[in-house]
Protein backbone atom coordinates (compact mmCIF):
# COMPACT_ATOMS: atom_id res chain seq x y z
CA UNK A 1 0.00 0.00 0.00
CA UNK A 2 2.90 2.30 0.95
CA UNK A 3 4.54 1.75 -2.22
CA UNK A 4 1.46 2.21 -4.55
CA UNK A 5 0.80 5.61 -2.58
CA UNK A 6 4.17 6.54 -3.12
CA UNK A 7 4.22 5.33 -6.99
CA UNK A 8 0.84 7.46 -7.08
CA UNK A 9 2.34 10.81 -5.46
CA UNK A 10 5.22 10.15 -8.01
CA UNK A 11 2.87 9.87 -10.87
CA UNK A 12 1.18 13.13 -9.70
CA UNK A 13 4.38 15.11 -9.18
CA UNK A 14 5.64 14.10 -12.45
CA UNK A 15 2.45 15.32 -14.22
CA UNK A 16 2.57 18.78 -12.48
CA UNK A 17 6.22 19.34 -13.35
CA UNK A 18 5.31 18.23 -17.12
CA UNK A 19 2.05 20.58 -17.39
CA UNK A 20 4.08 23.47 -15.46
CA UNK A 21 3.59 26.77 -17.30
CA UNK A 22 5.97 29.66 -17.80
CA UNK A 23 5.48 33.29 -19.20
CA UNK A 24 9.08 34.65 -20.44
CA UNK A 25 8.63 38.05 -20.76
CA UNK A 26 10.57 41.76 -19.74
CA UNK A 27 9.76 43.05 -16.89
CA UNK A 28 11.88 45.56 -16.29
CA UNK A 29 12.23 48.38 -13.81
CA UNK A 30 11.85 52.38 -14.46
CA UNK A 31 14.67 53.70 -13.69
CA UNK A 32 17.20 50.56 -14.21
CA UNK A 33 19.78 50.76 -16.79
CA UNK A 34 20.26 47.08 -18.39
CA UNK A 35 23.64 46.50 -20.98
CA UNK A 36 24.28 44.35 -24.12
CA UNK A 37 27.88 43.72 -24.33
CA UNK A 38 28.41 42.04 -28.37
CA UNK A 39 31.12 40.67 -29.92
CA UNK A 40 30.83 39.15 -33.91
CA UNK A 41 32.91 38.26 -36.38
CA UNK A 42 32.10 37.38 -39.71
CA UNK A 43 34.35 35.35 -42.26
CA UNK A 44 32.90 36.17 -45.81
CA UNK A 45 34.50 34.74 -49.12
CA UNK A 46 33.60 36.14 -52.03
CA UNK A 47 34.93 34.89 -55.90
CA UNK A 48 35.62 36.78 -58.79
CA UNK A 49 36.93 36.17 -62.07
CA UNK A 50 37.54 32.56 -60.54
CA UNK A 51 39.45 33.88 -57.45
CA UNK A 52 38.86 33.94 -54.18
CA UNK A 53 39.13 36.39 -51.60
CA UNK A 54 38.54 36.70 -47.61
CA UNK A 55 36.98 38.84 -46.03
CA UNK A 56 36.99 39.02 -41.80
CA UNK A 57 35.10 41.44 -39.96
CA UNK A 58 35.03 42.09 -36.25
CA UNK A 59 32.07 44.28 -34.93
CA UNK A 60 31.80 45.16 -31.03
CA UNK A 61 29.71 47.02 -29.19
CA UNK A 62 28.48 48.03 -25.62
CA UNK A 63 25.11 49.60 -24.87
CA UNK A 64 23.42 50.47 -21.98
CA UNK A 65 19.23 50.55 -22.53
CA UNK A 66 17.56 52.92 -19.18
CA UNK A 67 13.98 52.51 -18.40
CA UNK A 68 12.38 55.97 -18.69
CA UNK A 69 9.03 55.05 -18.59
CA UNK A 70 6.41 51.97 -18.85
CA UNK A 71 2.98 52.26 -20.40
CA UNK A 72 0.67 50.29 -21.83
CA UNK A 73 3.30 46.87 -21.39
CA UNK A 74 5.77 48.93 -23.52
CA UNK A 75 8.65 51.02 -22.21
CA UNK A 76 10.55 53.96 -22.82
CA UNK A 77 14.43 53.66 -22.93
CA UNK A 78 17.32 56.54 -23.20
CA UNK A 79 19.87 54.44 -25.23
CA UNK A 80 23.35 54.87 -25.64
CA UNK A 81 26.62 53.63 -27.06
CA UNK A 82 29.52 53.15 -24.24
CA UNK A 83 31.78 51.37 -26.81
CA UNK A 84 31.51 51.02 -30.79
CA UNK A 85 34.63 48.77 -32.61
CA UNK A 86 34.69 48.00 -36.32
CA UNK A 87 37.86 45.91 -37.91
CA UNK A 88 37.87 45.11 -41.12
CA UNK A 89 40.73 42.92 -42.74
CA UNK A 90 41.17 42.00 -46.26
CA UNK A 91 43.80 41.39 -48.89
CA UNK A 92 46.31 42.40 -46.28
CA UNK A 93 44.67 45.44 -45.98
CA UNK A 94 43.07 46.41 -42.92
CA UNK A 95 41.01 49.03 -41.51
CA UNK A 96 40.28 49.46 -37.91
CA UNK A 97 37.79 51.97 -36.25
CA UNK A 98 37.89 52.39 -32.43
CA UNK A 99 35.93 54.97 -29.91
CA UNK A 100 38.35 53.51 -27.58
CA UNK A 101 41.37 54.94 -29.33
CA UNK A 102 42.71 58.44 -28.75
CA UNK A 103 44.53 58.96 -31.63
CA UNK A 104 43.18 62.48 -32.80
CA UNK A 105 45.35 61.75 -36.49
CA UNK A 106 42.46 58.58 -36.24
CA UNK A 107 39.42 60.97 -37.85
CA UNK A 108 36.79 57.68 -38.27
CA UNK A 109 37.63 56.48 -34.56
CA UNK A 110 37.40 60.30 -33.51
CA UNK A 111 34.28 60.54 -34.86
CA UNK A 112 33.00 57.22 -33.60
CA UNK A 113 34.38 58.64 -29.99
CA UNK A 114 31.94 61.55 -30.18
CA UNK A 115 29.02 59.57 -30.40
CA UNK A 116 29.43 57.49 -26.84
CA UNK A 117 26.97 58.20 -24.17
CA UNK A 118 24.71 60.05 -26.75
CA UNK A 119 21.40 58.96 -26.21
CA UNK A 120 18.89 58.39 -28.00
CA UNK A 121 15.25 57.10 -27.49
CA UNK A 122 13.50 53.65 -28.24
CA UNK A 123 10.14 52.08 -27.39
CA UNK A 124 10.03 47.93 -26.97
CA UNK A 125 7.60 45.89 -26.01
CA UNK A 126 6.92 43.18 -22.92
CA UNK A 127 7.59 40.77 -25.94
CA UNK A 128 11.21 42.65 -26.93
CA UNK A 129 9.93 44.24 -30.00
CA UNK A 130 11.07 47.06 -30.85
CA UNK A 131 8.01 50.07 -31.55
CA UNK A 132 9.69 52.70 -32.24
CA UNK A 133 13.41 54.56 -32.83
CA UNK A 134 14.20 58.05 -32.53
CA UNK A 135 17.07 60.59 -32.51
CA UNK A 136 20.15 58.46 -33.74
CA UNK A 137 19.95 61.04 -36.56
CA UNK A 138 20.69 63.91 -34.21
CA UNK A 139 22.93 61.84 -32.20
CA UNK A 140 25.18 61.57 -35.52
CA UNK A 141 24.78 65.17 -36.08
CA UNK A 142 25.76 66.09 -32.69
CA UNK A 143 28.99 64.31 -32.78
CA UNK A 144 30.24 65.76 -36.32
CA UNK A 145 29.55 69.43 -35.48
CA UNK A 146 32.46 68.51 -33.15
CA UNK A 147 34.78 68.28 -36.14
CA UNK A 148 34.99 71.96 -37.91
CA UNK A 149 37.69 70.71 -40.18
CA UNK A 150 36.00 68.46 -41.86
CA UNK A 151 33.84 70.04 -45.02
CA UNK A 152 30.02 69.86 -45.38
CA UNK A 153 29.81 67.34 -47.96
CA UNK A 154 32.22 64.73 -46.27
CA UNK A 155 30.18 65.51 -42.98
CA UNK A 156 27.04 64.34 -45.15
CA UNK A 157 28.86 61.78 -46.62
CA UNK A 158 30.10 59.87 -43.24
CA UNK A 159 26.63 60.71 -41.61
CA UNK A 160 24.91 58.88 -44.50
CA UNK A 161 27.44 55.78 -44.03
CA UNK A 162 26.51 55.64 -40.47
CA UNK A 163 22.83 55.59 -41.09
CA UNK A 164 22.83 52.95 -43.67
CA UNK A 165 24.36 50.27 -41.07
CA UNK A 166 23.28 51.77 -37.52
CA UNK A 167 20.22 54.00 -38.35
CA UNK A 168 16.52 53.46 -36.90
CA UNK A 169 15.47 50.69 -39.45
CA UNK A 170 18.80 48.78 -39.06
CA UNK A 171 19.17 49.11 -35.44
CA UNK A 172 15.89 47.72 -34.72
CA UNK A 173 16.54 44.81 -36.73
CA UNK A 174 19.61 44.09 -35.11
CA UNK A 175 18.76 44.06 -31.93
CA UNK A 176 15.24 42.51 -32.71
CA UNK A 177 17.33 39.48 -33.09
CA UNK A 178 18.27 39.05 -29.18
CA UNK A 179 15.71 40.78 -27.81
CA UNK A 180 12.24 39.70 -29.81
CA UNK A 181 12.46 36.14 -28.51
CA UNK A 182 9.86 35.86 -26.10
CA UNK A 183 6.51 33.48 -26.84
CA UNK A 184 3.01 35.57 -26.71
CA UNK A 185 1.44 32.77 -24.83
CA UNK A 186 2.37 30.61 -21.10
CA UNK A 187 4.91 27.96 -22.40
CA UNK A 188 6.00 24.45 -20.87
CA UNK A 189 9.42 22.77 -21.26
CA UNK A 190 9.98 21.94 -24.70
CA UNK A 191 6.94 23.97 -26.25
CA UNK A 192 8.08 26.07 -29.46
CA UNK A 193 6.91 29.33 -30.98
CA UNK A 194 8.35 31.12 -34.56
CA UNK A 195 8.95 34.62 -34.23
CA UNK A 196 9.23 36.57 -37.36
CA UNK A 197 11.35 39.55 -38.23
CA UNK A 198 13.15 41.55 -40.69
CA UNK A 199 17.00 43.06 -41.04
CA UNK A 200 17.76 46.20 -42.93
CA UNK A 201 21.34 45.85 -43.52
CA UNK A 202 23.58 45.10 -44.75
CA UNK A 203 20.39 44.14 -46.85
CA UNK A 204 17.11 43.29 -46.78
CA UNK A 205 16.07 40.34 -45.34
CA UNK A 206 13.54 38.02 -43.59
CA UNK A 207 14.07 36.01 -40.49
CA UNK A 208 11.99 33.25 -39.09
CA UNK A 209 13.46 31.83 -35.71
CA UNK A 210 10.97 28.67 -33.76
CA UNK A 211 12.82 29.02 -30.75
CA UNK A 212 12.19 26.18 -27.91
CA UNK A 213 12.00 26.49 -23.98
CA UNK A 214 14.75 23.82 -23.40
CA UNK A 215 14.96 24.22 -19.34
CA UNK A 216 14.34 26.37 -16.85
CA UNK A 217 17.19 26.70 -14.25
CA UNK A 218 19.19 28.33 -11.78
CA UNK A 219 17.25 31.33 -12.49
CA UNK A 220 17.25 31.27 -15.90
CA UNK A 221 15.02 30.58 -19.27
CA UNK A 222 17.46 28.54 -21.66
CA UNK A 223 16.09 28.94 -24.47
CA UNK A 224 16.89 27.25 -27.81
CA UNK A 225 16.66 28.58 -31.54
CA UNK A 226 16.61 27.34 -35.13
CA UNK A 227 15.54 29.41 -37.79
CA UNK A 228 16.17 30.43 -41.83
CA UNK A 229 17.31 33.86 -43.23
CA UNK A 230 16.62 35.03 -47.05
CA UNK A 231 16.96 38.51 -48.36
CA UNK A 232 14.05 40.29 -49.86
CA UNK A 233 14.14 39.62 -53.57
CA UNK A 234 11.90 42.59 -54.05
CA UNK A 235 13.98 44.53 -52.53
CA UNK A 236 16.00 47.38 -54.80
CA UNK A 237 19.46 47.87 -54.56
CA UNK A 238 21.77 49.63 -51.70
CA UNK A 239 24.53 51.93 -52.69
CA UNK A 240 28.32 50.71 -51.27
CA UNK A 241 31.24 52.81 -52.26
CA UNK A 242 28.55 54.78 -54.75
CA UNK A 243 27.86 51.46 -56.53
CA UNK A 244 24.28 49.74 -56.37
CA UNK A 245 24.89 46.43 -55.10
CA UNK A 246 21.60 43.96 -54.42
CA UNK A 247 21.88 40.89 -52.07
CA UNK A 248 20.93 37.46 -53.00
CA UNK A 249 21.40 35.08 -49.94
CA UNK A 250 19.52 32.89 -47.87
CA UNK A 251 20.81 30.94 -44.78
CA UNK A 252 20.70 29.31 -41.55
CA UNK A 253 20.53 30.93 -37.57
CA UNK A 254 21.26 28.66 -34.37
CA UNK A 255 20.80 30.25 -31.60
CA UNK A 256 21.44 29.47 -27.63
CA UNK A 257 20.04 32.30 -25.28
CA UNK A 258 20.07 32.12 -21.42
CA UNK A 259 17.09 35.07 -20.19
CA UNK A 260 17.14 35.98 -16.41
CA UNK A 261 13.76 34.85 -15.20
CA UNK A 262 13.32 37.53 -12.78
CA UNK A 263 13.90 40.51 -15.55
CA UNK A 264 13.24 39.17 -18.57
CA UNK A 265 16.84 40.98 -19.67
CA UNK A 266 19.38 38.70 -21.89
CA UNK A 267 22.32 37.36 -19.78
CA UNK A 268 23.64 35.42 -22.70
CA UNK A 269 23.34 34.58 -26.15
CA UNK A 270 25.45 32.52 -28.58
CA UNK A 271 24.67 32.65 -32.15
CA UNK A 272 25.70 30.74 -35.62
CA UNK A 273 24.87 32.31 -38.87
CA UNK A 274 25.76 30.95 -41.99
CA UNK A 275 24.58 32.36 -45.48
CA UNK A 276 25.75 31.94 -49.18
CA UNK A 277 24.05 33.52 -52.35
CA UNK A 278 25.73 36.33 -54.38
CA UNK A 279 26.65 40.17 -54.41
CA UNK A 280 25.25 41.51 -57.58
CA UNK A 281 26.56 45.27 -58.65
CA UNK A 282 24.64 46.52 -61.17
CA UNK A 283 25.45 48.39 -64.19
CA UNK A 284 27.44 51.82 -63.07
CA UNK A 285 30.20 53.76 -64.68
CA UNK A 286 32.41 52.07 -62.16
CA UNK A 287 31.45 48.52 -63.50
CA UNK A 288 29.97 49.17 -66.41
CA UNK A 289 28.08 46.10 -67.50
CA UNK A 290 27.53 45.03 -63.52
CA UNK A 291 29.03 41.28 -62.26
CA UNK A 292 27.69 38.68 -60.23
CA UNK A 293 29.76 37.73 -57.28
CA UNK A 294 29.45 34.08 -55.52
CA UNK A 295 29.77 34.65 -51.72
CA UNK A 296 29.44 33.35 -48.17
CA UNK A 297 29.48 34.52 -45.06
CA UNK A 298 29.94 32.73 -41.86
CA UNK A 299 29.22 34.49 -38.63
CA UNK A 300 29.86 34.02 -34.92
CA UNK A 301 27.83 36.53 -32.58
CA UNK A 302 28.38 36.36 -28.68
CA UNK A 303 26.32 38.86 -26.52
CA UNK A 304 26.51 39.41 -22.66
CA UNK A 305 23.75 41.35 -20.56
CA UNK A 306 26.27 43.53 -18.44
Amino acid sequence: MKYFTYTLFCCIAAQLCFAQKFKPALNLTKGSTYYLTTTAGSAVKQTISGQQNAINLTFTFKMAFKVTGIADSVYSMEVSYQSLGMKMDMAGNSVDMDSKKSDPQDIPSTIIAAMMNKSFNLEMTKTGRIRSVQNIDKMVSAAMESFPQIDAAKKEQVKAQFMQSFGPNAFKGSIEMGTAIFPDRPVAKDDKWTIKTSLESPAKAEVAITYTLADVVGGMYVIHGDGTITTDKNAGSVKINSMPIKYNLNGTIISDIRVDKATGWISEVKMKQAMMGDMQILDNPQVPGGMTIPMTFNTDVNTAGK
